[in-house]
């Protein structure tokens, strides 16, 4: 038995996004089909089909997806038909780093969240032609629906606006929870966040709202830098003229250089210009994805005490994070609904188009009923 849906594909790698129907199969024991009501668009959707070989395409990614259980495996509980649900990544919830409630680094995370089959080898979806690799992060939430696992699955209020509660399952969750899990600033730890986006205004939100009172976002953006404006972050134009460099216009706002900084762009060159924004035992955490190298100032380093390191899903772990989440976000303390722009899934090719100009800060696809 299979379910016949619609999809999101892409063809071949490096293609664009195309509609198509596909057969979905029935729930295992251990799977949950949900019915997707909302999408986020990630950048990890729009990089990962480049670099997977065409043996593994036709594919069908997305990863920051919502919707309502319409069936549940006969080996899961706590999930049931008709719940309101956020997914987000798996992790096998059995290895050493699960264990120990590092799920972000479980030891089957390739092979749950990237190679786009089950761990059996078996894909989720196929056509005429042949089989379509999905399962992308457990989910592959391009779609109308979706197979997913009680380990990335969370239950939500049925009161709650899905559409506003996607990027929760990684984007939001990412940026937020660098803050909320990892960095825990005290109100007199001055933040810089180098590159305004979906996950960079994530964490200046979620910062200012746990009373962060100095917090510097980076950004040649306008609009960007107008958005981290409103939460109270000073704004700094890293390539505005005449003026000094952009650590030493960071360290002349934090009085001394930031206790914390973060880094979303994956330039090489500002994660050097974060490291160099930093106090004297001060940490940066690298998040973006993209450049396969970063140059650090060991003297820099060595003789400060700083620490660089990076940070998976903001060391979250969505079973307890999302719904922390969702309680400041209730509370008025995480305010990013507004950072949602939505389009119907049939304008995936407009989403991607205004996400990479910078015109809206984060796209979340639809469906149209």
């Amino acid at each position: 038995m299979s379910i016949r849906t619609t999809a999101v594909l892409v063809e071949e790698p490096g293609g664009p996004f195309v509609l198509g129907e596909v057969e979905l199969d029935e729930p295992r024991e251990d799977e949950v089909l949900v019915r997707i009501v909302a999408t986020g668009l990630c950048h990890t959707d729009l990089t990962v089909p480049t670099m997977l070989p065409a043996e593994m395409m036709p594919i069908v990614v997305g990863h920051e997806g919502t919707g309502v259980v319409e069936r549940v495996g006969a080996a899961v509980s706590g999930i049931e038909v008709g719940d309101h649900v956020v997914l987000s990544f798996r992790s096998c919830r059995a290895c050493g780093p699960c264990l120990a409630g590092d799920v972000g680094y479980c030891e089957q995370s390739l092979l749950l969240n990237y190679m786009a089959m089950r761990p059996d080898g078996s894909t989720t979806m196929r056509r005429e032609s042949g089989p379509v690799f999905g399962s992308f992060f457990g989910q592959s939430s391009f779609a109308r629906h979706a197979l997913a696992y009680a380990d990335n699955v969370v239950v939500v209020d049925k009161s709650l606006d899905l559409t506003r509660l996607a990027p929760f399952g990684c984007g939001f969750q990412t940026g937020a929870g660098t803050v909320l899990n990892l960095l825990q600033p005290a109100a007199e730890d001055p933040l810089v966040v180098f590159g305004a986006g979906a996950v960079g205004l994530a964490a200046i939100a979620m910062a200012r709202g746990l009373g962060v009172s100095t917090v510097v976002a980076v950004d040649p953006a306008p609009g960007r830098r107008a958005v981290a404006e409103k939460y109270g972050a000073l704004a700094l134009d890293p390539a505005a003229e005449g003026e000094p460099d952009v650590a030493e216009r960071v360290k002349a706002l934090t009085g001394g250089g930031a206790r914390y900084a973060i880094d979303t762009t994956a330039l090489p060159a500002v994660v050097l210009q974060a490291q160099h924004s930093l106090r004297t035992r001060g940490m940066l955490v690298a998040l973006g994805l993209g450049a396969p190298e970063y140059t650090i100032d060991a003297i820099d380093l060595l003789q400060t005490g700083k620490i660089v390191r990076s940070s998976i899903e903001g060391e979250s772990d969505p079973l307890v994070t999302v719904p922390e989440l969702i309680e400041h976000r209730s509370a008025g303390r995480f305010d990013v609904d507004h950072l949602v722009t939505t389009y119907p899934f049939t304008k995936i090719a407009e989403a991607v188009a205004d996400s990479a100009a910078g015109t809206v800060v984060k796209p979340v696809l639809v469906w149209e009923e």
